[in-house]
């Protein structure tokens, strides 16, 4: 007899993923107020690959599954694939959570943005030059933006990520893309 329903049980009691990366360039945490748990993810993230990734975590048995999961599902990901994490649904390999139990979801989701936003701050501090970086996940400029705007005559956000990935990572930074098009649109209505 278990406390919890089978396929979380089977997460909670025998975790693959806890602990700490080796190499960890990125961390993040995720807290909730409703049960006072928090989630701390570990990833090592080797040219925009998710190499590992681990976690801590003093939360119930559906916060470990969860992220114990979503731990298992990014690994090997490259961060272009992610979209967010739109493509992952954990509940769908957990089974759904009850709605006084979606808040140990959401610590797990949060602690990976978290992780993520830490290592797009790793990115900025590593940028040496003195070009503005407008996409911290492949380390594009804003001169070389405006080098693709102009040489390709692009129009949309989905162009200029086609063709120097800028806006195709994480996507933080596709309005300040859009502010660069609109204003290059207008340039070109003189």
């Amino acid at each position: 007899m278990s406390f919890y329903p089978e396929k979380i049980n089977k997460y909670f009691r025998h975790p693959k993923y806890i602990g700490k990366a080796k190499k960890t360039n990125a961390v993040g945490t995720g807290a909730s107020f409703v049960c006072g748990s928090f989630v701390r993810f570990y990833l090592e993230i080797v040219d925009k690959e998710i190499k590992d990734a681990k976690f801590k975590s003093n939360g119930c048995g559906f916060t470990i599954a969860a992220a114990d999961v979503l731990a298992e599902k990014i690994i090997g990901k490259n961060l272009t694939k992610l979209h967010g994490l739109n493509d992952l649904d954990i509940e769908a390999e957990l089974e759904k959570f009850p709605a006084h139990r979606k808040h140990c979801l959401k610590i797990c989701i949060d602690a990976l943005a978290q992780a993520f936003a830490d290592f797009r701050a790793l990115q900025i501090e590593e940028f040496a030059g003195e070009k503005t970086l407008i996409c911290t996940c492949f380390g594009v400029s804003e001169e070389r933006i405006e080098k693709v705007i102009i040489e390709n005559e692009v129009k949309t956000v989905e162009e200029i990520g086609e063709i120097c990935n800028a806006g195709t990572g994480c996507g933080s930074c596709q309005v300040l893309i859009q502010e660069m098009l609109d204003a290059q649109n207008d340039v070109f209505k003189l």
